[in-house]
């Protein structure tokens, strides 16, 4: 992702910054999307492992990236809290 681009990107219910998602947290978020036990801040389940996304600085929050593109809607949000082995810090 380009740096400016993700200079300026912030959560939307949040405000805050966002930074790229590390490999140990993507890994954790898709070892529990295969387990069929991650929700959408909408209640949706997230079926789809991702290959990359975004994380609130407080990391309560996770937006994928489809194809490059941050998608930065609120209610397509995961919430960290529902991952047991989420890194936190």
């Amino acid at each position: 992702m380009d740096r400016k681009l993700l200079d300026i990107l912030v959560c939307p219910a949040s405000r805050q910054p966002l930074v790229m998602l590390e490999a140990t947290g993507l890994d954790a978020l898709n070892r529990a999307i295969a387990a069929q036990s991650v929700a959408r801040n909408d209640g949706t389940r997230e079926a789809t492992p991702l290959r990359e996304a975004l994380v609130t600085r407080d990391r309560k929050t996770v937006y994928r990236i489809d194809d490059g593109i941050p998608v930065l809607l609120a209610e397509e949000g995961i919430a960290t809290a529902q991952l047991d082995d989420f890194p936190r810090a």
